[in-house]
């Protein structure tokens, strides 16, 4: 495309227009953020806008300098280093700035000269002078100023305005606007119907009687970032987990085949844990006595499974109620997001179908209890905010190693073999996404359906090798619940001592780097940078699959004589990608 020039006002000789031919809907910095997706459309866009600024420029020029413009840094440096490939000029790259500094003609100085230049923004502070440092005298034959189009005004190209001063100590003034990004504004309405729960098999592969999904569908849209670059950007603050997925993990042989030989051997005792916790909400929430003589007019609870861990164990639930009992409960996922909370357009919608005193939060198992202090936090803020109340913040988990819940079905950290697979054991559907430019305000937080993973699904055969063992459990299930409802089952958060204990004495001082369980340590070796993974001393077969995992990331098992848990995995602290060595394998602090 030829440059186009702009045009020329009295006084100040023309700056060449330099058509950019940004790509549209990318932001041009990142401070509403920028997606691994808008990553990728600006690196494959980048040599395309090189070219143009190439062409550009003078023949000959052997010095430029890209100028960005205040807060604009990302793109125009962007520009500069891709600039440097294709010319063989030698590239520079500084910005504009509205922080007045002294400048002193002396080489022994880092600022030799100053530029001063009315602001062309309109900022909200007012008009003021702004300042380009270390341009004039420094020999440029060009200089590419990149401005956003909010500073692409009159005062821009006015006599005594940037372009113009810049025009006095360079022979050729480029000009790129990259168009300034506002992101879309949520209606501020709120919608007077939320959507319907989203069912397999067009969401997930579960049969459609057996869990409602209220997220919204992102099957299209590309989340999944690398390991190593997630947890760089989660610990330096620069992202939320819930912005990005992990590259779902596909595993060997050899893991499914610990995969199957874990479910054969802890069907039997999943199942009983699933009858005892079913019994236990069912007698608390129902009002009705134990057995399957219950009366069945009576209330009903309304399973919520916190996506994705807590779904299987929400499906297994409303099985044992059917078989037991003749009941169909309604069981519904939901999401919920560290340091973010539920999701409140789920709880909105559960309040207008059901009676908010019926529900029953269901999780797969304890770690530290930080979801269940999240939980806890979001329904109070919820009630507060809509006035609607009735929701119990009480989680009902098949496992509680922490000690973190009243309601649960065992207190032993053994092997869920859910806990070995991400989607492909949960229906398929990855693990709950947050992010402000693709759920809006009253939308539901959204998940992904790996419809393209169905040849490698076990979700419903994990279901159905579990149920199989309900005839077996029955009576002990029963008795197990019964002999819970009279015991003391106040938390004792122990867990959760136990992990502040682990940070200090590893040097992490971080609980959110420390996840114990087997569960949670499961999580780490699958989507995380792991450091080290403790296992009690004497742990057998319930850590066959950890251990192999571990073996693969290079990652050390050291065996704990005191652990209140079977294995607790330390994720890596402050993590950068150097963490990892040229293999990928984990390397030591």
């Amino acid at each position: 495309r030829p440059p186009e020039r702009a045009p020329r006002r009295r006084g100040h000789p023309a700056a060449t227009r330099v058509g950019l031919g940004w790509p549209r809907g990318v932001p041009d910095r990142g401070r509403h953020g920028f997606t691994p997706g808008q990553r990728v459309r600006l690196d494959g866009a980048l040599p395309v806008m090189a070219a143009r600024i190439a062409e550009a420029l003078p023949a000959g020029a052997r010095r430029v300098l890209v100028l960005g413009f205040e807060e604009l840094m990302y793109a125009p440096l962007r520009l500069a280093r891709e600039l440097e490939q294709v010319t063989a000029a030698e590239v520079r790259y500084s910005t504009t700035t509205r922080s007045p500094v002294l400048a002193v003609d002396d080489p022994g100085y880092a600022i030799r000269t100053r530029l001063a230049f009315p602001a062309h923004d309109h900022p909200d502070d007012g008009p003021g002078e702004r300042y380009a440092y270390n341009v004039a005298g420094a020999g440029f034959d060009a200089v590419v100023a990149v401005v956003d189009s909010a500073a692409d005004t009159p005062e821009l190209h006015a006599p005594g305005g940037l372009l113009a001063r810049l025009a006095d100590h360079t022979p050729s003034v480029l000009l790129a606007v990259v168009p300034s990004y506002v992101p879309a504004r949520p209606s501020t309405e709120r919608p007077s119907m939320l959507p319907e729960p989203l069912r397999g098999p067009a969401f997930s592969s579960y049969a459609p009687d057996e869990v409602g999904w209220l997220l919204r569908d992102l099957s299209d849209v590309t989340l999944e970032a690398p390991t190593e670059e997630r947890e760089e950007a989660i610990q330096s603050g620069g992202a939320h987990y819930a912005e990005s997925l992990p590259v779902e993990y596909q595993p060997s042989d050899q893991y499914q085949e610990l995969f199957r030989a874990a479910l054969g051997t802890s069907a039997a005792r999943i199942a009983q844990a699933v009858g005892a916790v079913t019994e236990l909400v069912l007698a608390e929430r129902s009002r009705s006595p134990l057995g399957p003589g219950r009366d069945t007019s009576a209330p009903r609870p309304v399973l919520v499974s916190l996506a994705r861990a807590g779904t299987p164990v929400g499906v297994l639930m409303r099985r044992w109620a059917q078989y037991r009992h003749g009941i169909d409960l309604p069981h519904y996922a939901v999401s919920i997001v560290r340091g973010r909370g539920i999701d409140p357009n789920a709880l909105r919608w559960l309040a207008a179908h059901h009676d908010p005193a019926d529900v029953v939060f269901v999780d797969g198992w304890t770690g530290k209890g930080a979801i269940t202090r999240e939980l806890a936090q979001a329904v109070e803020e919820f009630e507060a905010a809509e006035g609607i109340t009735g929701f119990d913040p009480e989680i009902a988990v098949l496992a509680d190693p922490g000690s973190c819940v009243r309601t649960y079905g065992t207190r032993e950290d053994f092997l869920i073999p859910s806990a070995c697979l991400n989607s492909t054991v949960s229906g398929l559907i990855s693990r709950t996404v947050l992010r402000s430019d693709l759920v809006g305000e009253h939308d539901f937080h959204g998940a992904k359906f790996y419809r393209e993973l169905a040849g490698s699904d076990v979700s419903v055969e994990f279901l159905d090798a579990v149920a199989a063992h309900f005839p077996d459990v029955a009576e002990a299930a029963c008795g197990q619940a019964k002999e819970l409802l009279t015991a003391d089952r106040t938390p004792t958060w122990e867990g959760w001592a136990a992990v502040e204990r682990i940070s200090e004495e590893h040097g992490i001082h971080d609980v959110n780097l420390v996840k114990p369980g087997v569960g949670e340590t499961t999580r780490v070796l699958l989507r995380r940078v792991p450091w080290k993974i403790l296992a009690r001393a004497g742990a057998g077969a319930d850590l066959d699959h950890v251990r192999l995992l571990a073996e693969q990331r290079g990652v050390p098992v050291e065996e704990v004589a005191e652990l209140p848990y079977t294995c607790v995995g330390l994720i890596h602290p402050k993590y950068t990608r150097g963490a990892t060595g040229a293999d990928g394998r984990a390397v030591a602090v």
